[in-house]
């Protein structure tokens, strides 16, 4: 289903809320081109763009970027999709640059995905990696055939950093500071749509049921 009209749509969610998979699906099922705040920042730290210099300045030192440096940066590609209908991920962060993008396009809709903390940190902390070939392993829905040990090399497995229950944890409470305004801001302007469950599977019929009420005539 290719839309007719421009359609803008925002998606948030926590690490590990399967948001990925869900913006694929969005992408794939609707026409609709994906502009990722976290590809924006790695492509022009490569490209070693003036923006993407001051970025990693930024980054290297630790702080957050600033609300201005990454509005630029979002608003100069969304230019390049003015004709086409866009999905936004990890941009908005904070209601300053939600009220920024409001005043150069208008948002007709929010999905935010409410995926239980408890399921997302069972989700990341059942992962590990075999470092040397950067083999996936998931305790629960893939395990290896000897715990802790990779299938092809019998070589130990790790947990990254990110992974761990501690930083998982530090990571979704940081998420839910940071993000509780800026819900707030899109639900008050009547554009918040929730989509509560523990499986992307279950979560992503109702998000095309609505997307399609949406985006039909």
């Amino acid at each position: 289903m290719v839309l007719r009209v421009i359609f803008r749509a925002v998606i948030m969610g926590p690490p590990g809320s399967g948001k990925g998979t869900v913006s694929e699906r969005i992408m794939k099922s609707f026409g609709m081109k994906h502009l990722s705040s976290g590809d924006v920042l790695r492509t022009n730290m490569k490209a070693k763009t003036e923006v993407g210099l001051l970025v990693k300045s930024y980054i290297d030192q630790g702080q957050l970027v600033p609300d201005d440096v990454i509005t630029r940066l979002i608003l100069h590609d969304l230019k390049d999709l003015e004709q086409c209908s866009s999905l936004l991920d990890g941009f908005p962060r904070t209601v300053t640059q939600a009220e920024c993008l409001d005043k150069v396009y208008k948002i007709d809709t929010v999905l935010n995905l409410n995926v239980p903390f408890e399921t997302i940190k069972e989700r990341l902390t059942s992962r590990w990696i075999h470092p040397g070939s950067g083999r996936v392993y998931n305790i629960n829905f893939n395990p290896p055939k000897i715990p802790g040990l990779d299938d092809v090399t019998g070589e130990p497995l790790i947990q990254r950093n990110d992974d761990k229950p501690e930083t998982v944890t530090r990571r979704l409470k940081s998420y839910e500071t940071q993000t509780r305004p800026v819900l707030e801001y899109y639900r008050n302007k009547g554009v918040l749509e929730t989509f509560t469950g523990t499986e992307t599977n279950k979560i992503w019929p109702q998000i095309h049921t609505f997307l399609c009420s949406k985006t039909s005539g």
